[in-house]
């Protein structure tokens, strides 16, 4: 009996303990958006201009697209550092929309697209293990 309830406080520890990754990390994602589409609204000749790509936006609509997503990122991220089921929604969310703008504009920003997309899958998963009952015992 005492093993279980030993296991059941280390289950308890280790879901916070992804949810504040998820929250560090939506955080940091959401700054690196944000100077993304900072990028691409001052100048974005920074990004690869890919003619022939069938998802073609112009690159200053990119950038008003990872500006506004970054912006709601750090609010989220900011959000999942206190225990609501409201913001691991949102955080979820919105982690898959950026998942997929991040898909979306590999052409125009190849390397950092990707490892964009693997950090919003990580905040994702992290969201995702948490039991909700786990946040209301501590």
């Amino acid at each position: 009996m005492s093993t279980h309830v030993q296991h059941d406080r280390t289950s308890q520890h280790l879901a916070s303990g992804l949810v504040v990754f998820a929250a560090v990390m939506m955080v940091v994602a959401g700054f690196l958006d944000l100077f993304r589409g900072i990028m691409g609204v001052a100048e974005d000749d920074v990004f690869v201009s890919t003619p022939n790509y069938i998802f073609k936006f112009d690159l200053t609509t990119w950038g008003w697209i990872h500006l506004i997503f970054g912006a709601l990122a750090i609010i989220v991220g900011m959000g999942l550092f206190r225990p609501a089921m409201w913001a691991r929604v949102a955080g979820v969310a919105l982690a898959s929309l950026l998942l997929i703008a991040n898909f979306l504009s590999i052409p125009y920003y190849p390397l950092w697209s990707i490892v964009a997309i693997a950090m919003y899958g990580f905040i994702i998963w992290a969201l995702c293990t948490v039991r909700p009952d786990a946040d209301r015992r501590m």
